[in-house]
């Protein structure tokens, strides 16, 4: 952080029924003089290990937020901003300060922004959790659950989250049409979704074969290297810009 080595990439979220880009999730890059480039899961560990992933999370939050704000500054159309809450920064004290510092600072609105958490989180104290996650809410910020289906939340936990969006972990849909047991717990996933009123995405789509499933069974909205790879700021804005432009002729 001191010799600002870290940078966002960022990877655009599709919208299935419009074809819309509506959202995208800044992705934490590491590019070590000593080491070179350092992948989220070698050093990610490790930060939260030490409590480093707290002041990470926060530069990562002020970075975003100012980021999206820049691209409207550009012209572009206002789009989501997801970012992923580690338990150490859900459960740090200075957390809404954090957040509310973050959209102030940039001039961001609140529904811009979408903090995402794994279901592993919830293990740690539901309570505890939901009291914060709701505090959250209350702020008008944006809640997900990342990587759903591979933690052990009961669904009376998520039943009792406070929570807009689930996002189906991307083991399921690496072989989705070839794995019928994965083809089930999707289907599942979504339905449950569709009951709740939460939106459903699915992560890592690399196949137009996944996407035509995903969009005949209702899902509502896609990442995947299908669409596009993570992104540098002027990659995406210029994929925002086009992709906006096709979309207004069509």
């Amino acid at each position: 952080m001191e010799r600002n080595e870290f940078s966002l990439h960022y990877q655009p979220r599709l919208d299935f029924k419009t074809g819309a880009i509506t959202g995208v999730e800044a992705l934490l890059r590491w590019q070590s003089p000593y080491l070179g480039s350092m992948t989220p899961t070698q050093f990610i560990p490790v930060a939260e290990k030490t409590g480093l992933i707290v002041p990470i999370g926060l530069w990562v939050l002020k970075t975003a937020c100012a980021q999206n704000v820049a691209w409207q500054d550009q012209g572009l159309p206002p789009v989501c901003m997801a970012i992923n809450l580690s338990l150490k920064q859900l459960i740090d004290d200075k957390l809404l300060d954090d957040i509310s510092s973050a959209l102030k600072d940039s001039g961001m609105a609140p529904n811009l922004l979408e903090l995402e958490i794994t279901e592993s989180v919830l293990m740690h104290n539901p309570e505890l959790v939901i009291a914060k996650l709701t505090r959250i809410k209350d702020m008008g910020v944006r809640l997900a659950i990342d990587n759903f289906g591979m933690g052990y939340s009961s669904l009376v936990q998520i039943k009792y989250l406070p929570i807009d969006r689930i996002k189906v972990d991307r083991s399921f849909i690496r072989n989705l049409l070839q794995d019928t047991a994965n083809k089930a717990i999707t289907e599942a996933i979504i339905a449950m979704g569709k009951t709740l009123s939460l939106s459903v995405v699915a992560e890592g789509v690399e196949t137009q074969e996944q996407m035509d499933f995903l969009r005949e069974h209702a899902c509502d909205e896609m990442y995947g290297y299908f669409f596009s790879r993570p992104s540098t700021p002027g990659q995406f804005a210029d994929l925002l810009c086009n992709h906006h432009v096709s979309a207004l002729q069509n």
